[in-house]
């Protein structure tokens, strides 16, 4: 059943044109990068090398035990120079290895593209390239996905989703990946169906990626395979379109039960970026240390969408991309939507990072905050149909009891609430500290 919709959502200019035109090209050799240990939701990694230790591309440097976690690698080949704490994205500060680079990029892995013979592969060997990869989520949740391919055994799922929706304004890098690397992306997308045993796949695209739903069509029909029934969908540019559980929703009518996880719904999700990386890991042995980011805003001069190895500073991709236009009023890592301001551009790209938006104060500076008028608009955007507001409001009391009660863990931070608003309204940055203040409660 394909319904194409869900409840709520919003319809923010795309501003996309930016950048949509601009295909990916490498971004130079850091001289040094900085190589956060948390990268991704689970337990933080600890570092296997030590000050002084010369490392290769792709060279493991940090992994942890637990299963809730990813290894991590060496972007660049050079010298450890220390582990210590430095500045990240999302939690302002972790520990991270540092590494001078030497400009060689000498290679831990094998450059050649391995002889893979699809039929031969099992779903443990999948799996363990997957994990061994450090490979997580790169549409922005950075969960590791060796861990979503070992689902519960008594999971009966049927669909697999590609996620290739893109949703989040001004950032084009899986639209780019998809033109293309569109055979390389659906070699991914089997790999993760073979892993569970999934037999029907669908490849979700917004229908203002015209060339991206081309390529992929192609792809399909240059890659389809036997025992697998793959389809291109459509869908109408809504935001938050890309949310998984949204998506299910929009492709299979199936809603997802609030703390309830796609596989309760028998569908399994993930973006086309992890695809590709999943399609590199199997068959070009290459672990995950770098990603397509898209750098755009209307305060940087060339708009681009650039490969960047993970730990390279974002003032080395403003420099590629030309440096400031005008004054810059804001500096975001992610989308307009969901991304983090920063303070300084001193910080590392890390694997869940999308994009890198430069705004100006025009585009940046919404107004004072006035009081709440009671119009409703926050609840009826919210695609898990939440009551915002009033979450905000026990947030902002400290009543963290009612904000529980109100299901504020059932937010999926997309700020359409802040977005609507027209009191300009917090609501957004209101529940996420109430989440996180009920997670420390428990």
């Amino acid at each position: 059943m394909l319904k194409k919709t869900f409840p709520g959502g919003v319809h923010p200019a795309c501003c996309k044109d930016l950048s949509k035109d601009s295909q990916v090209r490498p971004l130079a050799l850091p001289s040094q990068v900085i190589i956060p240990l948390v990268q991704h939701i689970g337990a933080p990694c600890m570092a296997i090398v030590k000050p002084g230790d010369y490392v290769k591309t792709g060279t493991l440097i940090a992994q942890s035990e637990k299963f809730i976690s990813a290894p991590i690698h060496s972007s660049v080949s050079g010298t450890v120079k220390a582990i210590k704490k430095s500045s990240h994205p999302v939690l302002g500060y972790c520990e991270a290895v540092i590494i001078d680079s030497d400009q060689r990029d000498e290679k831990e892995y094998s450059q050649n593209a391995s002889q893979i013979n699809f039929e031969s592969l099992t779903s443990e060997a999948i799996r363990e390239k997957v994990k061994s990869a450090g490979i997580v989520g790169m549409g922005g949740a950075a969960f590791p996905t060796h861990v979503k391919l070992s689902p519960p055994k008594d999971k009966i799922i049927d669909t697999f989703i590609l996620n290739g929706a893109e949703c989040e304004p001004y950032l084009t890098c899986d639209d780019r990946l998809m033109q293309e690397k569109p055979q390389e992306i659906i070699k991914g997308m089997l790999l993760l169906m073979k892993v569970i045993g999934i037999k029907s796949g669908i490849i979700a695209i917004e229908n203002n990626k015209p060339a991206a739903i081309k390529a992929m069509r192609s792809g399909i029909a240059n890659l389809r395979h036997e025992t697998c029934s793959l389809q291109l969908v459509t869908l109408p540019t809504k935001y938050p379109q890309g949310g998984e559980k949204q998506l299910i929703e929009a492709l299979t009518g199936r809603e997802v039960p609030p703390l309830k996880l796609p596989f309760d719904v028998g569908c399994l999700v993930d973006n086309v970026q992890t695809a590709y990386a999943i399609y590199e890991a199997v068959y070009l042995n290459k672990p995950l240390f770098e990603r397509v980011v898209t750098v755009t805003g209307d305060a940087i001069n060339k708009p681009s969408n650039l490969l960047v190895r993970i730990g390279a500073p974002v003032s080395s991709l403003i420099n590629e991309c030309g440096g400031v236009k005008g004054k810059l009023g804001k500096l975001i890592i992610g989308g307009p939507m969901m991304g983090i301001a920063q303070y300084a551009d001193d910080i590392p790209i890390i694997k869940g990072v999308s994009g890198v938006l430069l705004l100006s104060k025009k585009y940046s500076d919404f107004g004072k905050e006035q009081y709440c008028i009671r119009c409703g608009k926050c609840k009826q955007s919210c695609p898990v149909k939440l009551i915002p507001t009033e979450i905000a409001k026990a947030a902002e009391y400290g009543r963290f009891e009612i904000a529980t009660m109100l299901n504020a863990a059932d937010c999926i931070e997309c700020g359409c609430c802040s977005y609507v608003c027209p009191s300009n309204i917090p609501l957004v940055q209101l529940i996420k500290y109430a989440k996180r203040a009920i997670t420390c409660q428990i």
